[in-house]
């Protein structure tokens, strides 16, 4: 009976150390995830970095120092007091992107890396600021910002990082540097809104001229236009006045030229000739003329004329 309990025991023994050793070789087993890199120290000294992957310890004498993050990180650091050259105090908060570059000199380059980041981004932002004025900070903030990420990235290189930008969030002046401000702002904004409006109006003015100016020309255009529309009728009716003068003339030159021709083709005898002649004396008397020269050898031909009429009352 005491041999099959010592042999129990023994097999309980086997198996607990068994798992132990399962256990231990668990541990020494370890998996770096992307983006992180793992410090291994043996014996209290810096052995390897270990990168992405999985990878083996030799148990109690290598331990995992630190795990580092090699993302970009961003860090927001509190308001800082800060005096300008024209000694006016502000406070001015700013943000920090960095990343990590040598996991080893990172872990043991500085103690406290993100506090060390901190206090170096203070004291650099206060030598910067200490030599430009109030005006000239607020409106300076690119050169601000290219200055202190210059100047950290060179210090913070011995500690395994790299600062990538930094950025002024907040300038916050005094209360009463505000309020001067806005009064100045609120000024200038009332400056521009005058010239805005003085401009409308000088526009507008020179716009309501112009308008006139075309309206006087469209309607001295239109005037010549109806003057010389109306220049154009007067000649044109005079033009067909004189055709149609010159027509009735032309129409009598032909009817005379025609009686004319008809009177020769008929052989008139030398009573008929004196009759038409009488009768041209006839019409000119019914003029308005007082007076009618007739010539002498006519008179004889009036007298013929009388005797002829008195022959045909008979």
């Amino acid at each position: 009976m005491s041999t099959a309990s010592a042999a129990s025991t023994a097999v309980i023994f086997i198996i607990v150390l068994v798992v132990l050793i399962l256990i231990v070789l668990a541990s020494c087993i370890r998996i770096v995830p992307q983006a992180n890199a793992f410090i291994v120290e043996r014996l209290g000294g810096y052995r390897t970095t270990w990168g992405v992957g999985i990878h083996f310890k030799m148990p109690i004498f290598d331990r995992v120092a630190n795990k580092v993050l090699l993302k970009e990180q961003v860090i927001d650091f509190k308001p800082q007091p800060v005096i300008t050259k024209d000694n006016v105090t502000m406070h001015i908060d700013t943000v920090v992107f960095f990343q990590i570059t040598d996991p080893k000199l990172y872990t043991y380059g500085v103690e406290y890396p993100i506090s060390a980041i901190e206090n170096l981004t203070a004291t650099t932002l206060r030598n910067i600021i200490g030599d430009m004025e109030l005006d000239q900070t607020l409106t300076s903030r690119e050169t601000i910002n290219t200055t202190m990420r210059a100047n950290l990235d060179v210090a913070t290189d011995p500690w395994g990082i790299k600062v990538n930008r930094v950025e002024l969030k907040n300038i916050i002046p005094p209360a009463e540097i505000q309020e001067a401000m806005e009064k100045q702002m609120k000024a200038e904004r009332e400056r521009r809104e005058a010239i805005l409006r003085a401009e409308g109006e000088k526009k507008s003015t020179i716009l309501v001229a112009e308008g006139k100016k075309e309206s006087a020309i469209l309607e001295a255009e239109a005037e010549k236009q109806a003057a010389i529309l109306r220049a154009d009728a007067v000649k044109e009716a005079t033009i067909r006045e004189a055709e149609g003068k010159a027509q009735a003339i032309e129409a009598v030159q032909r009817a005379t030229a025609l009686g004319l021709k008809y009177l020769n083709e008929a052989a008139p005898t030398r009573d008929v000739l004196t009759l038409k002649s009488l009768e041209a004396f006839e019409k000119a008397a019914d003029g308005q003329a007082t007076k009618i020269i007739i010539p002498s050898e006519m008179q004889g031909i009036a007298g013929l004329a009388s005797t002829l009429t008195e022959l045909v009352k008979k």
